[in-house]
């Protein structure tokens, strides 16, 4: 049975803010938890979510009980999140569609987030090597899925990669309460899922998902979103090898070659191109960028888009981009594959501020329901602006 939130329910808990903020926060609560059965449930998931936007420093479940309550209000929001029963899976359905509808993205973007931990038991954690960092260390990985736009973005999906270790231990897989569904995956697949877990499944948008698939099998990937009818910008390496479909090309051939030779071949083809720095400049910027009709093997007879990028006077190109969009102007899928950045900026600026990688707890659902929590406050921060109005994250 649902249940509808009061707004004098949110507002007896909720700190007095801007009015757009105390609106957009209010509604989002009432969306989000009309799933949970009782009304303690739903007090203390509005009290969760506003220490999470509003407790100092790290945000963890005593800092946010410091905020709300003390001794008692610690050991029963522990409760809530890591031992309680309510199910954060219509909880994340709800932000989603809310999201979508309140911030209709351009694109969904599949994002990988590396939490480094000290010991060994929180649920998923290992030794990893994070490409980004060029370093291995001790941490849980998962994806993230964004609804994304040049204006903002906001996780509305996610999916923790569980390594061969920790599938196998029985012992620790049972103290972490992980489903005994969840298997061993890459973390091409686990994107993929993140993606059709949240978009596909969820009666959302058919909007293009864009990921940087550098560390993928980009075949395989590409065979799974083409059997699922999902449109795909991914962004892939030099070497991936590529038949040219275009004859205007120079040099045109039937042989298979690398991403970076064909697309060097198209330098004649670049128009300039502006879009906007997600960065912490907003300024307008200038890239070059072409496109070429090609076919990649064993993926059927249809064609893709090879996507270059570069600027004057650099090695052309410095990124490489397919997609399936083929009617699309090389311009607007430049822009679409920025919002990459624009996920990466709202990352650093909202998400971690908000306690995103935050969770000190060892269960599965734990985690999932503190992340689910988290990628509200984000997007209780960005729908409202917070964070352009000094809406203070102290950290």
């Amino acid at each position: 049975m649902l249940h509808t939130m009061d707004r004098t329910e949110y507002r007896s808990q909720a700190p007095v803010r801007t009015d757009a903020y105390d609106v957009i926060l209010a509604e989002l609560c009432s969306a989000l938890f009309a799933s949970l059965p009782r009304s303690d449930q739903r007090r203390k998931g509005v009290e969760y979510l506003r220490g999470l936007l509003c407790a100092p420093g790290r945000k963890s479940i005593r800092n946010i009980a410091a905020l709300v309550g003390g001794q008692a209000t610690e050991q029963s929001l522990h409760h809530f999140i890591s031992d309680s029963t309510w199910d954060w899976t219509p909880v994340r359905r709800a932000l989603a569609k809310y999201v979508a509808r309140n911030a209709p993205p351009q694109a969904w973007v599949a994002r990988p987030m590396v939490i480094p931990k000290a010991g060994r038991h929180s649920v998923g954690v290992s030794r990893r090597f994070c490409p980004s960092l060029g370093q291995a260390l001790n941490a849980q990985q998962a994806i993230g899925v964004w609804a994304a736009s040049e204006e903002l973005s906001s996780p509305v999906g996610w999916r923790l990669h569980l390594s061969q270790a920790w599938l196998d231990d029985g012992q620790r897989r049972s103290r972490a309460s992980i489903p005994d569904g969840a298997g061993l995956e890459s973390l091409g697949d686990c994107a993929i899922e993140a993606y059709l877990e949240t978009a596909a499944r969820q009666d959302l948008p058919v909007l293009p998902l864009v990921m940087d698939a550098r560390e993928m099998d980009v075949i395989a990937a590409v065979r799974k979103l083409r059997m699922a009818g999902v449109p795909l910008l991914i962004r892939i390496t030099s070497t991936l090898r590529l038949t040219a479909a275009d004859p205007a090309l120079p040099g045109h051939s039937a042989e298979a070659l690398p991403a970076q030779q064909i697309m060097g071949a198209a330098r004649d083809f670049r128009r300039t191109v502006t879009w906007t720095d997600h960065g912490s400049s907003t300024a307008t910027r200038m890239s070059l960028a072409a496109a070429v009709r090609v076919r990649m093997p064993y993926c059927g007879r249809g064609e893709f888009l090879l996507l270059g990028e570069g600027t004057s006077g650099r090695p052309w190109p410095a990124e490489l981009w397919l997609t399936d969009l083929t009617g699309v102007p090389p311009a607007t899928l430049l822009r679409l594959s920025k919002l990459v950045n624009r996920v990466d900026q709202d990352f650093t600026e909202i998400a971690d501020k908000v306690g995103i990688r935050d969770f000190a707890g060892r269960s599965y659902d734990g985690w999932h329901r503190h992340i689910t929590l988290a990628s509200a406050a984000h997007a209780a921060a960005a729908l409202s602006g917070s964070t352009d109005q000094g809406m203070s994250f102290v950290s």
